[in-house]
């Protein structure tokens, strides 16, 4: 399947700006004291990361002025529902940040409130794909477990770093700590999803895709000439030596050595500068991951469209 980039940085960008907030939550529920401005700075970051994702997210709608129609069947559909999610998540972090430059404190409420709804969007996030069973690359629990966790682990980090950089040590050692455990579980998660991925069967059949149930079954066509949607969009097909160093690198990139350094920041605290340069690199291994996430799927509709003998 072909990636949408916009949707590759929506989901990056809003994860890390969700662990964003878990990160801060933990270290004012954990008790380093934190001045009021620069818990207002960092949860002002959450609140820009999530609405550059918003941003981004309109960019893969065919007429944006008619976005408000997405949440429309939340009844039934993930994708209303993350759409919903999304709006609580950003009015709860802008809330947070009004709360703390008016009155000086995030108060606990507030502060769980907004980690609630971050834990329902991860949730929405991943069944959107998860509930599409026909796509078996993706219908999965593993699915949003990846999303929780790899949203928790960058935002931690990102956290620890940010907190570096204002010379806050000891709260900073504390996301490290946290930081650590949510790289390692995200690293576990996405390797286990890598192993499944090994070992699927292909989903559907040529007879399935024709509704033909004749055995002897061979396609000579597909069809037609020209180049269609469905081709387009669903008929990639990375070659597998690419996808292999893909995730060879995003597996180091963005988990293997952020909980290496993490673990030498927990080891030895005069480590904690090297934090602030894994960011971009963790980030950018990450939408690598998530560009790895749309392209391993083999639609079932390419056994018709694209299997032509």
């Amino acid at each position: 399947m072909r990636p949408a980039w916009s949707v590759l940085w929506f989901t990056t960008l809003i994860g890390c700006a969700q662990g964003l907030v878990v990160a801060l939550a933990s270290a004012a529920l954990a008790g380093p004291v934190l001045p009021t401005a620069l818990q207002r700075d960092l949860l002002g970051l959450a609140f820009v990361l999530g609405g550059v994702a918003l941003g981004c997210s309109f960019l893969h709608l065919g007429r944006p002025r008619r976005a408000w129609r997405a949440a429309a069947m939340w009844r039934t559909s993930w994708l209303s529902r993350e759409v919903i999610a999304v709006a609580l998540f950003l009015a709860a972090t802008l809330l947070g940040v009004l709360w703390l430059q008016l009155f000086h404190r995030w108060p606990w409420w507030l502060a769980g409130a907004d980690v609630a709804i971050a834990c329902a969007l991860w949730l929405c996030t991943g069944k959107v794909y998860a509930a599409i069973a026909f796509i078996r690359e993706w219908a999965v629990a593993l699915t949003p477990l990846n999303f929780a966790l790899i949203g928790l682990a960058s935002g931690h980090l990102l956290g620890a770093a940010l907190l570096v950089l204002a010379g806050k040590r000891s709260a900073a050692l504390l996301l490290a700590r946290l930081g650590l455990l949510w790289t390692v579980l995200a690293w576990l998660s996405r390797a286990a999803a890598l192993a499944r991925l090994a070992g699927l069967p292909r989903a559907g059949s040529l007879r399935s895709a024709t509704g033909i149930a004749t055995p002897a079954l061979r396609q000579v066509s597909r069809g037609f000439t020209a180049d269609s949607f469905n081709l387009h969009e669903f008929g990639m097909r990375p070659s597998p030596s690419l996808l292999g160093r893909l995730r060879r690198a995003y597996m180091t990139l963005g988990f293997a050595l952020p909980a290496a350094a993490l673990a030498a920041v927990v080891a030895d605290p005069r480590y904690a500068a090297m934090l602030v340069a894994l960011v971009p690199l963790q980030f950018a291994a990450l939408l690598g991951e998530r560009w790895d996430f749309f392209a391993q799927v083999d639609h079932p509709q390419n056994h018709y469209y694209t299997a032509a003998q």
